[in-house]
């Protein structure tokens, strides 16, 4: 395993280069099958996990399903000081009996100073830590100021109930934004960002804002130099849902395009060419850019899971990079 580190500027810890994701853990993958792969992971040295307060809503589950499995894993296996716990609120329903929706008026929980200060203290239950190392606002709330959300946060890390805090899901503008309010107010500033980012990427238009852009990875360049606010970027669905290597899964979500599927055809290719899977090449691709970002992956079996730790080894050949980037 390789490790980098993230932070604040003010405080930071190291974490693995690959950190894995627990969406459905508690529903579709079953609590002896997600106990295998978070023992495998951290035997591989991981030590960045991902949960959320809604994830399992979507699937059946109450919400906090993958908080309550990881909450009797490191409880059985006392491993709470070997990993670093990332979970978010905000994205949950508001009302429980209206469907999600992203559109006004939307149904989210948002980010308000209540919501997140009483989510945050109820995801510690459910994970039955005394300590959130790195809480996320899942999902960028323009109803709410940004000058509450920015509070609320640090005044959860002045309680100690947070370390460091990110946001989801939002505007590299909202982000700036938010890093001049919290040096106005004087609390810790926002260290990761969490998007959409894999190989792929979606037309401009209309635009997409969960998505990694330029702007982004240049804001994030930038940071940690010169009193600039350091700035981590975690890629989610980095393999697409599986459609970077399987032709039965689509691409979705403004990624099903032709320049996209050009680059499913090279990214195959190059596979072959390196005796590496699919999955494995697109990693290795985001591990090694000029601004290199943590993907989140995710895993139903420890079968998978390997296929995903061995590309944390591969090196793209510079060569390989420039014909990839050109597609």
């Amino acid at each position: 395993m390789r490790y980098t580190t993230i932070g604040d500027g003010e405080h930071g810890f190291e974490v693995s280069v690959l950190a894995l994701g627990t969406m459905y853990f508690g529903t579709r993958t079953d609590e002896e099958t997600s106990f295998a792969i978070l023992d495998r992971y951290v035997e591989a040295g991981g030590t960045f996990l991902d949960t959320a307060n809604n994830y399992n809503a979507w699937v059946g589950g109450h919400g906090r399903d993958s908080e309550d499995v990881l909450g009797r894993w490191l409880a059985s296996r006392g491993s709470r000081d070997r990993v670093r716990i990332a979970t978010k609120l905000g994205a949950a329903k508001k009302d429980p009996s209206k469907p999600l929706s992203n559109e006004p008026p939307t149904n989210y929980q948002g980010l308000a100073a209540e919501v997140v200060d009483r989510e945050a203290r109820e995801s510690l239950r459910h994970l039955g830590i005394d300590r959130i190392d790195l809480l996320y606002g899942h999902v960028d709330d323009r109803e709410t100021p940004i000058a509450e959300t920015v509070a609320a946060f640090g005044k959860l890390q002045a309680d100690g109930v947070v370390d460091l805090t990110g946001i989801s899901n939002v505007s590299t503008w909202r982000v700036a934004t938010a890093h001049l309010e919290a040096r106005q107010q004087g609390v810790r500033p926002y260290a990761v960002v969490q998007q959409r980012h894999s190989y792929l990427y979606p037309p401009p238009v209309p635009p997409r804002t969960s998505w990694v852009n330029a702007d982004l990875l240049d804001y994030a360049a930038s940071g940690g130099v010169d009193g600039r606010i350091p700035l981590s970027v975690v890629a989610y669905s980095p393999l697409e849902q599986g459609a970077l290597a399987r032709d039965d899964k689509p691409l979705f979500g403004g990624a099903d395009n032709a320049g996209s599927r050009a680059r499913v055809r090279e990214l195959r290719q190059v596979a072959r060419e390196l005796g590496a899977t699919p999955n494995q090449v697109a990693i290795a691709w985001l591990l090694g850019g000029e601004v290199p970002v943590i993907p989140l992956v995710g895993a139903s079996s420890v079968e998978q899971l390997d296929e995903l730790l061995d590309a944390v080894e591969l090196d793209l050949p510079a060569e390989v990079r420039e014909r990839m980037d050109a597609v």
